[in-house]
């Protein structure tokens, strides 16, 4: 699969606290910018990939949108760590022949409190949450509250450090029209007199709840080369799940700290030509500011435990920082789409669209959520 693909086309909707419209909707009108971008016809797609979260089917798409024969199709689950991986399931299928023209998306709206999945009280709870809902875990929020309090026991890991990714967040998403909380500033005072969520959590330490669709089109590299513009070539790809995962509660491991991310980055670089110290910009999910530091050691941009005193120094930020990550505000202050819009942001950096350009950038990571089945791309904008 190495460079033998490309993303041509990325597209969005506008993102908000609540949009008018379905899912489905949004969907389409995500999927009709991406093809308008890379200058392609809806009636060449054949191929879709998307996340088993979405509350439609590919019919929906095909059909609304004007789809020919689509000849191969496919869903991802576990929500944020699905988001690398539907852009890996297209671009495997345009890679094996399967399909010419795949598009893959992600289309949500959880802006409104009753779309989130933890509202439906009258909901039987199964399998592993049982053993842990009763107890007080009852939001992704709460289990990853109990693994940051493992990891400032463990690691000396501070609310301080999680604020400086909240930051850094937000101070990209000031210079982004797109992002939610454009030209809405955020002070280290206001971090730390926010309310709990989930205590060490505070409201700035989660993402966004928000609307919005992102979508993007893979072609192979040599029918890039016809399209309107400059590919971004999928240079590495993989997905993992480690020993004995639970998602969100891998507390009965011998090392709870390390999560899929470990694997998957193993994968992720062995299948490359570069390594982390060659990566110009970083897109790493952040539904919540540690999985932000987690993913910085798992994908090898510093030691183990260290994550905390990497982000003191401003290396998360742009400019100045060694290291730039999220550039657009991610998921804590562009939108929350389940990571999707980080693989639209890295597309920008390597084409130099970003609102917070990485002079030069020519590699950029894109990794899912740690703690959950995982994914994760390696983008490049130069194919040898």
């Amino acid at each position: 699969m190495k460079d033998a693909t490309a993303i041509v086309g990325i597209g969005q909707t506008p993102f908000a606290k609540e949009l008018a419209g379905t899912e489905v909707a949004l969907a389409c009108r995500a999927i009709r910018a991406a093809l308008a971008d890379a200058g392609i016809a809806p009636s060449e797609v054949d191929g879709l990939a998307s996340y088993t979260l979405e509350p439609l089917v590919e019919m929906d798409v095909a059909r609304n949108l004007g789809f020919s024969d689509v000849r191969f199709f496919s869903q991802v689950g576990y929500g944020g760590g699905a988001g690398c991986a539907v852009v890996g399931h297209a671009a495997m299928a345009v890679a094996t022949g399967h399909a010419r023209v795949a598009v893959a998306w992600r289309s949500r709206k959880r802006g409104s409190a009753e779309n989130r999945p933890w509202a439906n009280v009258e909901q039987v709870i199964e399998g592993h949450p049982a053993w842990s809902r009763p107890w007080g875990l009852l939001r992704p929020a709460d289990e990853v509250a109990m693994m940051t309090r493992r990891s400032m026991h463990e690691y000396g890991l501070t609310r301080d450090h999680l604020a400086n990714v909240a930051l850094a967040a937000r101070k990209h998403a000031n210079r982004n029209p797109d992002a939610v909380m454009y030209e809405r500033p955020l002070t280290r005072e206001q971090y730390f007199a926010a309310r709990w969520i989930s205590e060490p959590l505070c409201l700035f330490d989660n993402c966004l709840e928000s609307d919005g669709a992102v979508a993007c089109v893979v072609v192979s590299a040599e029918q890039a080369r016809d399209c309107r513009q400059a590919p971004v070539y999928v240079h590495a790809y993989a997905q993992a799940i480690s020993p004995q995962l639970q998602p969100m509660t891998n507390f009965f491991c011998p090392d709870p700290l390390r999560g899929p991310a470990w694997n998957c980055a193993r994968d992720l670089w062995a299948g490359a030509d570069f390594g982390p110290g060659d990566v110009d910009v970083v897109q790493l999910y952040d539904a919540f500011t540690p999985l932000v530091l987690w993913s910085l050691e798992a994908y090898g941009f510093c030691g183990r435990g260290e994550a905390g005193d990497f982000s003191s120094a401003s290396n998360l930020e742009w400019p100045g920082g060694s290291l730039p990550v999220n550039t657009s505000g991610g998921g804590l202050s562009e939108v929350y789409i389940h990571g999707f819009n980080l693989v639209t942001e890295g597309v920008r950096q390597i084409r130099g669209t970003s609102t917070n350009q990485v002079e030069d950038a020519q590699r950029c990571l894109v990794a899912s959520a740690e703690g959950v089945p995982t994914s994760a791309l390696l983008l490049s904008g130069s194919r040898p």
